[in-house]
Order: C-alpha cells, then structure tokens, then sequence
C-alpha cells in the first residue's frame, strides 16, 4: 500500500512539474502598432503628429512640451486625432505645439 501510495505522489509530481511548464506564459511581444516613447526625449518619427490613442493627460503634455525648451504652454486641447495642440514660445517667438501620442513635438 505504501509503494503504491508512493508512486501514485511521485506520477503526480511529475505530472504538475509537466503541466506547470506547459502552463508557462511568455511576456507578449511589443506592438509596433503603439511604439514607446523615446527616453531621450527626441521625436520618434519624422511625418509628426501622428494621429493616434492619447494616454498624455494635459499636465504631462504640457510638462512634456516644456523639458524640449518651449515655455509658456498655453491653450491646450486635444484634437479629433488625440493630439493635442497648444500654443507656446521658443527662443522669444510664439509658435502653435502639437504633441501626438508617440511623445513627438512639432512646432509651426
């Protein structure tokens, strides 16, 4: 009875080992549909603002657009597209902002 008691814990043992790593999930892999910000903090992208999901609440944009150099971050709304569009100054001119959701800045 023992033996048997035994063996049927050492098959069921091995039997969750198995499962278990069968089981294992992976981490997904990085969607090139939704690219991450740039930790440097430079554009991502040359054809910017790209249109797009916008996880950027106001006060991030706004803080965003300023650590590239522009001040006085006025006006700040998103737009049909998710960017969002302000104004502001750079070197003592104002210029319109845009911020799409990939973390680019363009200014005109």
């Amino acid at each position: 009875m023992r033996k048997l008691l035994s063996a049927a814990m050492i098959c069921g043992a091995l039997s969750t080992g198995t499962v278990l790593a069968q089981t294992a999930a992976t981490p997904p892999a990085a969607s090139p549909a939704t690219p991450a910000i740039a930790a440097s903090g430079a554009n991502n992208t040359t054809a910017a603002p790209v249109a797009g999901a916008n996880s950027f609440t106001m006060g991030q944009a706004q803080k965003r657009i300023e650590d590239q150099g522009y001040t006085q971050v006025t006006a700040l709304a998103k737009d049909a597209q998710s960017i969002w569009r302000g104004r502001a100054m750079k070197d003592g001119k104002p210029v319109d902002v845009a911020l799409d959701y990939q973390g680019n800045i363009t200014a005109n």
